[in-house]
């Protein structure tokens, strides 16, 4: 079939994303097969003997620890959604509701920053702040906690560099749906008497509904996924504070490190996956019940 000329250009520049898709999402999803496989190195992936649902086994044997890094992973799953959610909105809303643009066009800048800067430089900023001896929480307080011994903090330490992170981007993409309302519904609002928080609630929460509802149906395929440089590098992998800090993708990625068992790791990420496809599937079609327009398929 001969490509048509006018499309000979938006095919070059979507190769290069295409090629990245098919190398690093679906070539390697034929290694799930370790998963029921035994894996030895002299013998290869596909020579190793199977092995059954051994390693699906040996995920769940310790009961214990299975339930804290799924409880954790669940638990900040739910608390980066909320907390964020509400809060990128509420940014979103504060800078567009600002009179100076070009303020606002200088903090949406500003704000998107955190996201670039990688969770490997920011475990020294917050070291800096925590660190025992010369942490700068223990001298502005006068006390002297050993934060990366202290379980207890963690949760709450995470959500703020969580937030402080992706709060300023998120807030950015709910911008962008705000700078396509009709400004003539707030003028029509303002002439029947409408106050600025009747706008808000009665106009602007509710254009942003098919934008949260995505944004959730996306996130959930990823529960059971965590940001792994959060949780492994700025909690710099202390084993003292596994209780609150330990997800599935750390737990994960320690297993590699110290036992290289690919066939364990592999059957952690299968169920990862599984459990992730079948939430999305079931979350599009309780919203294609409730609402079908804003469903994704």
């Amino acid at each position: 079939m001969k490509i048509p000329r006018r499309f000979r250009a938006l095919i070059l520049m979507a190769l290069p994303g295409v090629l990245i898709l098919f190398f690093f999402d679906y070539m390697v999803m034929g290694g799930l097969v370790l998963a029921f496989k035994n894996f030895d190195y002299r013998l290869g992936i596909w020579s190793s003997p199977w092995s059954g649902i051994e390693n699906f086994r040996f995920l769940i044997a310790s009961r214990s620890t299975f339930f804290t890094i799924t409880r954790n992973t669940l638990m900040y799953y739910v608390i980066f959604t909320v907390t964020g959610m509400i809060l990128e909105i509420s940014l979103a809303i504060a800078m567009d509701q600002l009179v100076f643009k070009r303020i606002g066009k200088v903090m949406q800048s500003i704000f998107v920053i955190p996201v670039f800067i990688s969770f490997t430089a920011v475990q020294f900023i917050v070291y800096a702040f925590l660190s025992t001896d010369m942490g700068m929480i223990n001298h502005l307080f006068g006390v002297s906690v050993r934060w990366y011994l202290e379980a207890k903090y963690w949760p709450v330490i995470l959500t703020i560099v969580k937030l402080w992170s992706g709060t300023g981007y998120g807030a950015v993409l709910f911008m962008s749906v705000l700078a396509g309302i009709d400004p003539g519904l707030y003028e029509a609002a303002q002439m029947d008497g409408a106050g600025k928080w009747q706008q808000i609630w009665h106009i602007t929460l509710p254009l942003l509904k098919p934008m949260v509802t995505i944004m959730l149906l996306l996130s959930v395929g990823g529960v059971l996924h965590s940001d792994t440089g959060l949780f492994y590098q700025v909690t710099r992998n202390s084993g003292s504070l596994y209780d609150t800090t330990q997800v599935l993708d750390s737990y994960i990625l320690n297993a590699v490190f110290h036992n290289a068992d690919f066939g364990f790791t592999a059957a952690a990420s299968f169920f990862q996956s599984v459990v992730g496809t079948m939430l999305i599937l079931l979350a599009n079609m309780a919203v294609r019940r409730i609402n079908p327009d804003d469903s994704l398929f």
